[in-house]
């Protein structure tokens, strides 16, 4: 699936304008995601807007409120915050830079990648990468997008750039109540030196295919090994439930929700814990995570 841009606009050097567009880095469609299912009825559960005393309300209806405190609130119609302008909607500005390693990690937040938005960009867009890689430096600007105006960190990063949003100061709690807790005495020089030579020993080249998310890759085993089951439980899509082995429509519908769920990136996993047994192998991380997967109860004969 291709890539659709979160940003598009201007990235400007002093005087000069380049056309970019900004993509997100992180890659949501392989985490696993469910539905909430009403176990009774089979049926998933639907989330409405309601007002108390009035039930549930239509979204035109429906304008922001700021809290004056008092349960009194100051309205504002959606399009007027729509009609605050800042420059930030459409052009990043680069205003300062730091040392490369200058900024704490805390600070970080999400990752995006800058790319040209056509072939007449790339010429100053390498300009700015090269220039940021050989003066070891990262621009600092601010973007505005999906209503909100982020502070922004850009690094070169392989043949592109890297684009990072950044918490404003108010966002990051201070460490001192905590830390503060910590006695404040040296260590013991043997146990550093012992602690040094563990870290020295396990020290290697950074290789993120080296870490897996095992709890992921057992949730995918229990998924799969349930599917092969003729035990467990199926929801049809009238609603109701089926014992055993069920109709080849249903299992096509259910193979196909099950690979919604796998390329979704969100969904709640607030179900109860069920009482059977996994047939899939037993660890720690798929035994949290069999939940509502009893067998149907066997129908009474009329």
């Amino acid at each position: 699936m291709a890539s659709r841009a979160v940003w598009k606009g201007q990235l400007r050097l002093s005087l000069v304008s380049i056309p970019v567009e900004i993509h997100s880095a992180k890659e949501s469609g392989s985490k696993i995601s469910f539905r909430q299912i009403h176990e009774p009825s089979g049926k998933r559960v639907q989330y409405q807007k309601v007002v108390n005393g009035i039930g549930p309300v239509d979204s035109d209806e429906i304008v922001k409120g700021y809290d004056l405190g008092g349960d009194e609130y100051m309205l504002l119609d959606p399009e007027e915050v729509d009609e605050i302008k800042l420059e930030t909607k459409k052009t990043l500005e680069l205003v300062q830079f730091v040392g490369a390693c200058e900024i704490a990690p805390i600070w970080f937040d999400r990752p995006y990648y800058v790319v040209p938005s056509d072939d007449l960009a790339q010429d100053a867009y390498r300009v700015v990468r090269d220039a940021l890689r050989q003066s070891e430096r990262i621009g600092l600007g601010q973007l505005t997008m999906r209503g909100k105006e982020y502070l922004c960190a850009l690094r070169p990063c392989g043949d592109g750039i890297l684009l990072e949003t950044l918490h404003y100061e108010e966002d990051i709690r201070s460490a001192d109540p905590l830390f503060s807790q910590i006695q404040d005495e040296k260590a013991d020089d043997e146990l550093l030196d012992v602690a040094k030579q563990l870290i020295d020993r396990k020290t290697a080249a950074f290789d993120a295919s080296a870490y897996k998310d095992r709890y992921a890759e057992q949730l995918r085993e229990l998924i799969d090994a349930k599917m092969k089951s003729k035990g467990t439980a199926r929801v049809s899509s009238g609603g109701g439930k089926s014992e055993g082995k069920a109709d080849t429509s249903n299992v096509v519908d259910l193979m196909d929700a099950l690979k919604k769920s796998l390329n979704e990136s969100k969904g709640s996993s607030g179900k109860k814990t069920g009482g059977r047994k996994s047939p899939a192998k037993s660890s720690s991380g798929s035994k949290s995570s069999s939940s509502g997967t009893r067998k149907a109860p066997a129908r009474k004969k009329a």
